[in-house]
């Protein structure tokens, strides 16, 4: 990685630690509260590409392996991962690069305006969303006990805020493309 990448990594990074850390909203009757960490997650994936985005979520992931409290409520250490948000938490580094590869296949082509919002809420949608809830609603349900169509269920109260944050992240990266050359995008 050159220098450039490294500090981007790094600062979207922090950028997912900082949105993390705003107060999360507590759902009843369930252990995975209401966060903006995955805002920062699509915003990773759809403006860094795959590779650039992936490791900016890895390194913020690492950085709440070793103990340091960026995790939603200032939590961290291993223990987390072994919780009900452990696959939430596996989910957003596999999402973030799916994001970037639809992104970067579908929105940073298209020279339309309509096109390429359209794009980065499809890229956004689908890592940001499909692929957490994919690989983080079976860790819940064998965390907690509940059938995998309870589990479901019970994540679907998550689904409006979560398709918010997906149009939020795809005007930002629309946006922001305009400016900040996304060539470079891995």
């Amino acid at each position: 990685m050159r220098t450039k990448d490294t500090v981007t990594v790094a600062m979207f990074a922090a950028f997912i630690v900082v949105l993390s850390l705003a107060p999360p909203i507590p759902v009843p009757a369930l252990p995975v509260p209401v966060t903006l960490q995955a805002l920062g997650v699509m915003l990773a994936g759809c403006m860094l590409g795959p590779a650039r985005g992936a490791a900016a979520v890895g390194l913020y992931l690492l950085l709440a392996a070793i103990g340091l409290p960026v995790l939603p409520g200032g939590r961290g250490g291993l223990g987390v991962y072994a919780g009900p948000t452990g696959g939430f938490l596996l989910g957003m580094l596999i999402g973030a690069a799916v994001c970037g590869w639809i992104a970067g296949r579908v929105a940073r082509a298209e020279s339309s305006t309509v096109r390429a919002l359209l794009g980065y809420l499809l890229a956004a949608l689908g890592g940001g969303l499909v692929v957490v809830y994919a690989v983080g609603i079976p860790w819940l349900a064998a965390v907690t006990g509940m059938t995998l169509g309870k589990a479901a269920l019970a994540m679907a109260v998550f689904v409006p805020g979560d398709v918010a944050k997906a149009v939020l992240a795809a005007i930002v990266s629309q946006r922001v493309r305009r400016v900040w050359s996304f060539a470079g995008a891995q």
